[in-house]
């Protein structure tokens, strides 16, 4: 019997590499495919493209902004997702003050000049304590932005960030909710309601890390994917009940 896919969809403006280490580490259980959002501009259209370059079933896993395209997924073909994990998302709209604060970065991605697409100000945000001044790993997501590129960011950042919640309930398959402790732009708080919401979901909450967890404890984040991989792909129980009662 052959290994089962897993896709991982890394987040805004991240590529292959945020999860270089996870993809070493699931190889001899499972064939890992790191997807590419970078070219639509609606989930709907990622979503989309995700679905026709994956297998007929197969494991997702959707970091961040992934984990909006992940979602998405889900809500158009649940029967194809065997084991679900998300990492550092939201299942939450954007506030009119958040969205605001997203058309002032396109502004700002839009003047000309070199782009830098994560200096040390967003360093403090999305890093842990620890990892603030952790040079290599700076280097590593810096290295990604410059990859993608502004016309990438503003794709991205302008994508439509749509209230999940009531979808979260109808997940149902076995489910990873992972976060960084230090994460303050997805904190610990929100993933905890978020997987009070999805039936039979785990949560996994990382000590030393901020929001890019898949980099900050790739080993950590490893051995989670692996653990959500030998779960059984039954329906969870409150699913099950919920459609012998129709």
């Amino acid at each position: 019997m052959s290994p089962p896919q897993i896709v991982l969809i890394p987040g805004l403006m991240n590529d292959a590499d945020l999860w270089r280490d996870q993809v070493s580490g699931l190889k001899d259980i499972a064939k890992p495919r790191v997807a590419d959002i970078t070219k639509g501009n609606t989930l709907a259209v990622l979503a989309e493209m995700v679905l026709a370059t994956s297998a007929d079933t197969f494991a997702l896993a959707g970091f961040s902004l992934g984990g909006l395209v992940a979602q998405e997924v889900m809500r158009r073909a649940p029967e194809r997702i065997t084991h679900l994990a998300l990492l550092d998302t939201t299942m939450l709209p954007d506030t009119p003050e958040r969205a605001a604060e997203r058309e002032a970065l396109v502004a700002q991605a839009k003047k000309p000049g070199r782009f830098h697409g994560f200096g040390r100000k967003l360093a403090r945000s999305y890093l842990s304590p620890v990892n603030q001044s952790n040079e290599d790993l700076i280097g590593r997501v810096r290295a990604m932005t410059e990859r993608l590129g502004p016309e990438v960011f503003i794709r991205q950042t302008r994508i439509e960030r749509p209230d999940s919640r009531a979808s979260l309930t109808r997940i149902p398959c076995p489910t990873l909710v992972l976060c960084g402790r230090h994460d303050v732009l997805t904190p610990p708080s929100l993933h905890e309601d978020m997987a009070r919401r999805i039936p039979g979901a785990e949560l996994v909450i990382l000590e030393e890390s901020g929001h890019l967890t898949p980099i900050e404890e790739p080993d950590k984040v490893t051995a989670s994917l692996r653990a959500l991989l030998r779960r059984g792909t039954e329906p969870n129980a409150r699913i099950a009940e919920a459609s012998s009662e129709t």
